[in-house]
């Protein structure tokens, strides 16, 4: 096992600290927190003219280096543009330290919806992780990627690319806290309960999800208009049963201004269900997403909204359900730093197995 060190950009401080505490648990061997714990190892200067320069405060010759980093919304609330300069900064730094290999992990890619080439436009995505191999990082790692075609704009030659699905965390959560039973979860979840998609496009995310737990799946076809961001004309749903009655799940893979969820949700309610409730990994939440969620959930169209905390939101919603997933990773390190199969991490969820486990 080479010497490995976890660091942080001003973004993530509090976030690394926390992947640091369960790798602790993981790990044993000798000096380990010594080993691991540099959070601040960086230290970053801004100039009066907005020039930025980030110092290695230690020497890392030789070393691993694993490097947390948001250019989201974020603890330490630095703008996505100065996060960014602010991580290409660091693996620039962290390089002429001449560290052995440097791993990005951003929960959440904040660009990573911009990855379209057939508009006129620049592709964000593609940006950014040239930008991140170019600099000389040789490992990036983040949780659920807005799309699976993301992972093939970077050479695995040059620097490889782990997206971890970060559902699972939401299905662990689900059951631990709402179904708790392999007889809940025979009798209730899979006659009452739907999994809908939010678009055509989210259908295999949301077919997924309802596989995992033996439940309906639910389509939601929106037609956009491309022309604005962020608008949704008009919204049809599919469905191979009545929805009147049931507790129907939206998933998705992030939230940013809830436009599609507010539609969505109303469009929903004129089929009668029991309740409807939101899961999704990223929770952006751009303005005016707070009022709009707000609204839906005193309206009493919303019952749950459940997210994880790979974005460091300053939004209020009322009854959000914050999952953690800083033990996942610190799986995550500890798989690579071991050199173990990273299969296990990636490997389809099953309730039933999940719920029989815990119950044996």
């Amino acid at each position: 096992m080479n010497e490995f060190i976890v660091c942080a950009t001003r973004s993530m401080h509090n976030y690394a600290s926390s992947v640091i505490s369960c790798l602790s648990e993981y790990l044993c061997f000798s000096k380990l927190a010594e080993q691991i714990n540099g959070v601040d190892l960086l230290g970053t200067d801004c100039f009066a003219n907005g020039e930025m320069e980030v110092t290695v405060n230690s020497s890392i010759r030789g070393k691993d280096v694993i490097l947390f980093s948001s250019s989201a919304l974020n603890e330490a609330e630095v703008g996505v543009d100065e996060a960014k300069i602010e991580l290409y900064h660091a693996v620039d730094a962290l390089k002429r330290c001449q560290a052995q290999n440097i791993i990005i992990f951003e929960p959440f890619i904040s660009c990573s919806r911009s990855d379209r080439t057939t508009r006129r436009s620049s592709v964000g995505l593609w940006v950014h992780l040239k930008t991140l191999s170019s600099l000389g990082a040789n490992h990036i790692v983040t949780f659920q990627l807005h799309s699976d075609k993301s992972k093939t704009m970077l050479d695995p030659v040059i620097c490889a690319i782990d997206d971890i699905p970060a559902l699972n965390l939401l299905k662990r959560y689900i059951c631990d806290t709402y179904i708790k039973s392999v007889e809940n979860l025979e009798k209730e979840v899979r006659n009452q309960w739907a999994f809908c998609s939010v678009d055509a496009g989210g259908e295999k995310l949301a077919r997924v999800f309802a596989n995992s737990f033996g439940a309906p799946l639910v389509v939601a076809h929106k037609q956009r208009d491309y022309s604005r961001p962020n608008t949704v004309e008009s919204i049809h749903i599919l469905s191979a049963e009545p929805l009147e009655g049931k507790s129907l799940w939206i998933v998705d893979d992030m939230i940013d201004t809830a436009g599609s969820v507010e539609k969505l949700i109303r469009k929903l309610a004129s089929h009668k269900p029991k309740d409807i409730n939101i899961i999704a990994v990223h929770a952006i939440f751009s303005p005016p997403a707070s009022e709009r969620l707000n609204a839906l959930a005193q309206e009493g169209l919303l019952k749950r909204l459940i997210v994880t905390d790979t974005v460091c939101s300053h939004s209020h919603v009322e009854g959000i359900e914050i999952v953690q997933s800083a033990e996942l990773a610190a799986k995550i390190i500890k798989t690579i730093i071991s050199n173990e199969s990273m299969s296990k991490l990636l490997k389809p969820f099953n309730a039933a197995e999940y719920l029989g486990s815990k119950q044996a």
